[in-house]
């Protein structure tokens, strides 16, 4: 089999809230498998993960709006109307607008023209992340090229996408890896062929996280001067419930001590003037964005994992958050809510606790018993790393997403470059 040579379809590059796309670059060049990334958007973020500095793709970046680079776009039509595949790719898009006449739509055909043109000859596969828009990119920039192309999907592009553009991209690629069961079962439904869609979970480097545990001190809330620490990592929208979980701090039993961290990107006003409202500020510690290093260390450093995941009125939600799995390989119990894929990692009582979505007093109820109980909290917090380290190894997926891009030899860990005082 011929090594398939990639090109790699984000919405953004780089991204810290896309560590899990990251990792799974670089261990596609650590695989030995020739790529360039193409990126629908520039980066926004003022932090990179270490990770990133690794990463050593040449990156090309279509224009995010047509007016920005018009020439290019009227370039990369010229170019690629002259594709055999450019007369198929046209009617494609222009079905798909009719149905979904919005400038976001338009917007796509533009990137893929330019893509589709730009793009080197030796290219032999594009690799979408996320079946909504960049997945639109990369069919269309595949349709004019002739290329063959595939696709990892992951949550809210699932969730927040039409049907119809879901099942008819699926009978347009060659095959779909997706991070949760409960994905696969969702799209498999939708897919003519259901032997497309295959379960690959993101999992973990261990590499990165250090081997052993850390003794935490056993905390459970009673000295003021001494007081268990509720740690989350997640972006400030609506799909993580931070105001229920908010709520819940707030209707926690007054003799309990604790303080609670967040760390991630997004708006924080709001939830600060909850949290004010509440009464509980002076108990809040807001972060903002952090790099994997820094995650890490919150991990091991806290006494208790708290991820309130919710499914919006438009569908978005959680697939399996990786920091869940980062927090169970540190060893912390989690509470979250059983939602999405959450029960496919947590076990309730086992390795944490699980609860109703939207439901801050049930999730209040869950954290007072856990904060209190350090003993419990331990055995939890043991028993998902023990879970982690089990069934969520990334070299496991990686393994299988090289075998199907045709590596020349397996994925093998003795490989991996060994990071650099992350």
């Amino acid at each position: 089999m011929t090594c398939d040579k990639l090109a790699i379809v984000v919405k953004g590059y780089p991204r810290l809230s896309e560590t899990f796309i990251a990792q799974e670059i670089l261990g596609i060049q650590q695989a030995g498998i020739p790529y360039r990334i193409v990126s629908l958007r520039h980066p926004t973020d003022k932090k990179r993960h270490p990770i990133h500095e690794r990463i050593m793709a040449e990156i090309d970046y279509l224009p995010e709006y047509v007016y920005q680079e018009p020439m290019r776009v009227f370039r990369g039509w010229l170019k690629a109307r002259k594709m055999p595949g450019y007369r198929r790719a046209r009617n494609i898009w222009w079905q798909d607008y009719r149905r979904d006449r919005t400038p976001n739509r338009a917007r796509r055909f533009a990137q893929a023209l330019v893509m589709a043109a730009e793009l080197p000859n030796d290219i032999t596969r594009i690799y979408a992340h996320f079946l909504h828009t960049p997945a639109s990119v990369a069919r269309y920039a595949a349709i004019v090229r002739g290329l063959p192309w595939c696709c990892s999907a992951h949550a809210k592009d699932i969730y927040t996408s039409e049907d119809w553009d879901m099942r008819e991209k699926l009978a347009d690629m060659d095959w779909l890896v997706t991070c949760t069961k409960a994905n696969v079962d969702h799209l498999q439904k939708l897919a003519d062929d259901p032997a497309k869609v295959n379960l690959l979970y993101h999992g973990l480097d261990f590499s990165r996280f250090p081997e052993e545990l850390p003794d935490r001190s056993p905390r459970d809330g009673r000295d003021d001067n001494n007081r268990v620490t509720i740690l989350s990592v997640g972006r400030l929208v609506g799909k993580k419930g931070y105001d229920d979980l908010l709520r819940a701090l707030a209707d926690l039993p007054k003799d309990l001590h604790w303080r609670f961290v967040h760390i991630g990107g997004g708006n924080g006003d709001k939830y600060k003037s909850l949290a004010a409202d509440l009464g509980i500020a002076n108990n809040c510690d807001w972060q903002g964005p952090r790099d994997q290093k820094e995650v890490i260390a919150a991990c091991q450093s806290a006494d208790l994992f708290v991820l309130a995941s919710r499914v919006e009125k438009d569908g978005d939600r959680d697939g399996l958050p990786n920091v869940l799995m980062e927090a169970q390989l540190c060893g912390l119990a989690a509470v979250s809510t059983a939602i999405s894929a959450i029960p496919e990692l947590i076990t309730d009582g086992l390795n944490g606790k699980l609860v109703p979505e939207r439901d801050p007093k049930l999730l209040s109820l869950a954290m007072a018993e856990l904060i209190s109980n350090p003993t419990l909290r331990d055995q939890m917090g043991r028993k998902g790393n023990e879970i982690v380290r089990r069934e969520f190894s990334f070299y496991t997926g990686m393994k299988e997403l090289a075998r199907r891009f045709g590596a020349d030899r397996a994925f093998d860990t003795s490989t991996l470059e060994q990071p650099a005082a992350e």
